[in-house]
């Protein structure tokens, strides 16, 4: 595990895109990178769809995402056509939100990504946390957690009322390096819990179980962290 810390959301977004990049050039081979949702990875792909990649190589998946249509405004699959795939000439595999139940888009899903991957395993992941701990749709509390095969799954929501699709356990930690991306201070007390402390959020179990796994945060972020010197 690594940890870095950046002064600002925008500093955290170039470094990120920069770390990418370089992952993506030093492999010398066609490439997968699965993508995070929400604000702070939309920031890193808008700098990534700067960067002078060979993006012909690259094949990108998500790591969750909403039951929604992929127009609507809360679409994992949206945000990140918008902010890099659209602008790019990576392919984006994108689970189907109008495939009947969940459970039949999930099972879909995992053989469609079963075919992506080199050797069977996810290159670089990129990944966030909710100040409940959650990552990916791993929530606290949910089946999902407690799923030990299959590389995508439906996953009720309790606490959201609602379905989500995500990455299980076994696939993330099956990645050859996990990417967190995380900034602002409502995330400080659930990412000091984690580093400092390894309270068994859903996200210290992703971290905990990986081959390697990378922490890129921003001060805000990182502001209650007492084991990391800076």
């Amino acid at each position: 595990m690594s940890v870095h810390i950046y002064a600002s959301p925008e500093e955290l977004a170039g470094a990120a895109a920069d770390y990418i990049t370089a992952c993506i050039e030093d492999s010398g081979r066609p490439s997968t990178l699965g993508l995070a949702g929400g604000s702070t990875p939309r920031a890193t792909y808008r700098h990534l769809a700067k960067r002078d990649i060979n993006w012909a190589d690259v094949t990108m998946w998500l790591g969750d995402e909403r039951w929604v249509p992929h127009d609507h405004p809360e679409s994992n699959t949206l945000m990140a056509r918008e902010a890099l795939a659209d602008t790019v000439v990576a392919r984006l595999v994108a689970p189907d939100t109008a495939f009947g139940e969940p459970e039949a888009a999930a099972a879909l899903y995992s053989r469609v990504l079963s075919g992506i991957f080199y050797d069977g395993r996810p290159d670089l992941v990129l990944l966030g946390l909710g100040d409940d701990g959650h990552t990916a749709s791993l929530f606290p509390g949910t089946d999902a957690l407690d799923a030990d095969d299959g590389l995508y799954l439906a996953n009720w929501v309790e606490q959201k009322d609602t379905w989500r699709l995500t990455a299980s356990l076994p696939l993330l930690w099956s990645s050859r390096e996990l990417v967190f991306l995380i900034q602002g201070e409502t995330k400080a007390r659930v990412v000091a819990e984690i580093i400092d402390n390894g309270r068994t959020y859903p996200a210290q179990r992703v971290a905990a179980g990986a081959d390697s796994v990378r922490w890129m945060l921003d001060e805000a972020a990182a502001s209650l962290l007492r084991s990391i010197p800076r």
